[in-house]
């Protein structure tokens, strides 16, 4: 049975969008996402949709509330989890905001990083093959599939629509 974890992951834009918001995961060596840039996101509790989860993880994670939200995409990535478990993921592009920014959370520090260089950081290298397609002004969505095995992406297959 596929059951897999429902996320949502979100890049928010710069005012100029020139920037994109990223957490710097530095505080819980345990964290498998440790030393690794991210969007900000996570789960999706059972009252929520979607959205509404965007929403609460961003304000949480940061600080801000977001406005205007685009869906660019979904990935299962399947086997992903510390124990393998299987996560399915909702990606989106935040184009509008508004609040006071704080430092970051127990996971890590945020940082406004320069669009042009975000596939320069320490990312997780899989995330290099579906970050361009946040940003691009491709107006499809792109659905994804990306199974990992023992903490390493086995392959990477999308179509967009």
């Amino acid at each position: 049975m596929y059951a897999p974890i429902l996320a949502t992951l979100g890049y928010i834009l710069s005012p100029d969008g020139k920037q994109v918001l990223m957490i710097h995961r530095n505080k819980r060596p345990d964290d498998i996402h440790y030393g690794k840039y991210n969007g900000l996101g996570g789960r999706i509790e059972p009252n929520e949709d979607i959205v509404s989860g965007m929403r609460r993880e961003i304000l949480e994670e940061s600080g801000l509330t977001a406005e205007r939200m685009t869906l660019r995409g979904t990935i299962a990535w399947p086997g992903f989890g510390k124990q393998g478990q299987d996560w399915f993921g909702f990606i989106f592009r935040v184009e509008s905001w508004h609040g006071a920014l704080h430092e970051g959370n127990h996971e890590g520090t945020l940082a406004w990083v320069p669009l042009a260089s975000l596939l320069a950081l320490p990312l997780w290298p899989s995330d290099t093959l579906f970050l361009p397609m946040v940003f691009d002004d491709d107006a499809r969505q792109f659905h994804g599939n990306m199974p990992y095995h023992n903490g390493e992406m086995v392959s990477w297959s999308y179509v967009r629509v």
